[in-house]
């Protein structure tokens, strides 16, 4: 028996800013001069600008949320594209996930996405979030849309938001959700991401 519990549009996207400005560089003689930022800086996202962004869609000053933020940074490092959306999802012991966003990428721009996915184990109830997904190692946007492998019970738990790490080859996608509901359980699954709207999760 599944319980399926589809999700709202997603709210309207935070103002997204990429790359940053090179520090001076001091010589070797004790001069400053131009520095070149490692590519890894002006491809991708750091930890204050994600904050602010992630901070446009919880709330400012979440309780809970810098401390998540700053976690994942210091296992991880910088994302070069992040996912701004929501999501629904009930099960009672089968289940269904849907969700819709828009995602930021560091070079290629922005893009609807949407994802999908059903999950399996003891598990019964319902939730809707709101989802910032912060997303490694995305160097073609095209590799998003594939299926990764969720285990949701095991999350990483600050305040009242949680986040668990989905990973695909070297693509990793870590959703950080903040929701209402109510959801007991653990569970395993897939989430499927595509450019268009599916109703059907598999």
């Amino acid at each position: 028996m599944l319980l399926a519990s589809c999700a709202s549009t997603s709210p309207p996207p935070p103002s997204s800013t990429t790359g940053t400005t090179a520090p001076a560089v001091a010589s070797e003689d004790g001069s400053e001069g131009a520095g070149t930022a490692p590519e890894d800086e002006t491809d991708s996202f750091d930890e204050a600008e994600i904050l602010a962004q992630a901070e446009g869609v919880f709330g400012d000053g979440a309780e809970g949320l810098a401390k998540m933020v700053e976690d994942i940074f210091r296992e991880r490092g910088r994302p070069n594209a992040y996912i701004v959306g929501s999501e629904g999802s009930g099960a009672i012991a089968l289940g269904l996930r849907y969700g819709a966003g828009r995602m930021y990428h560091a070079v290629e721009g922005d893009q609807e996405v949407y994802w999908t996915g059903p999950s399996i184990g003891f598990d019964v109830g319902g939730d809707a979030n709101k989802v910032f997904a912060l997303v490694y190692d995305l160097y073609d946007t095209e590799e998003l849309f594939q299926r990764y492998p969720s285990v949701e019970g095991k999350v990483y738990v600050v305040g009242g938001f949680t986040a668990n790490y989905l990973q695909r080859g070297n693509v990793v996608v870590v959703p950080i959700k903040l929701g209402a509901g109510w959801r007991i359980g653990a569970n395993v699954g897939y989430l499927k991401f595509t450019k268009d709207r599916n109703y059907l999760p598999f």
